[in-house]
């Protein structure tokens, strides 16, 4: 996740409605769109995987450890470990477990800087909703999941990335001593992790389908010549 959250960096064209868009005052809009676009979001984590390059290539390297041992204790390869696989080799298994450890304790300083851009984002984020709910004279703002069907201008989550962009262009990734995210923040860390993982995996496919889609093309064939 946390590699993917280093490499996949939604992009999206922005729009602005006018007021008189909006049906009846109601509007949709996004959180977590937001957050995971928003300008400030992008360029933190960037700053996060520069800083912390080593040890996010060193996390590789242990995933790709543990996948070893746990390869090693499915014996009829079946990508699923049984009870009686794990009781087969303890000493694998506790070898496994000291690797899922290393792993969360060299991830944990990355997902604390994470969490602590999200949150300086959060601080301005009210304000900037509520400067489009101003603008655009919205009475009503609803989850998209919370419709069926509407025009696409009743969707202004492009909008306040747009007011969040300009209110907070950027956000310090160095976190204070001390400092831990609230159970919110949490939770919109672990949805932009699963975001950007879903995103990048959108991405790796687009990018093996021309290669398995694009029929060959036949060789060109010399001009003729033309004349005796």
């Amino acid at each position: 996740l946390l590699l993917a959250a280093a490499a996949a960096i939604g992009t999206a064209a922005t729009y602005s409605a006018p007021a008189a868009a909006q049906v009846a005052g109601i509007a949709t809009s996004s959180t977590e769109g937001v957050f995971f676009r928003a300008a400030a979001r992008t360029a933190a984590y960037q700053q996060i995987q520069t800083q912390y390059a080593a040890q996010i290539q060193q996390i590789g390297t242990v995933r790709n450890e543990i996948q070893t041992l746990v390869k090693s204790l499915d014996t009829n390869n079946d990508n699923q470990l049984s009870d009686a696989e794990r009781r087969a080799k303890p000493a694998v298994m506790t070898q496994s477990q000291q690797k899922e450890q290393e792993l969360n304790t060299l991830a944990a300083p990355i997902s604390l800087a994470q969490a602590y851009a999200l949150d300086q984002i959060a601080r301005e984020y009210d304000a900037a909703r509520q400067q489009v709910v101003t603008a655009k004279r919205i009475q009503l703002m609803l989850s998209p999941d919370a419709i069926q069907w509407g025009p696409p201008t009743v969707d202004v989550t492009n909008d306040i990335i747009t007011a969040l962009n300009t209110r907070r262009p950027t956000v310090p990734i160095a976190v204070p001593a001390g400092w831990q995210p609230s159970q919110q923040i949490v939770q919109l860390h672990q949805t932009i992790q699963q975001i950007s993982l879903a995103a990048a995996q959108q991405q790796a496919a687009q990018a093996q389908q021309p290669a398995a889609t694009t029929p060959a093309q036949p060789a060109q064939q010399p001009p003729r010549p033309t004349g005796r």
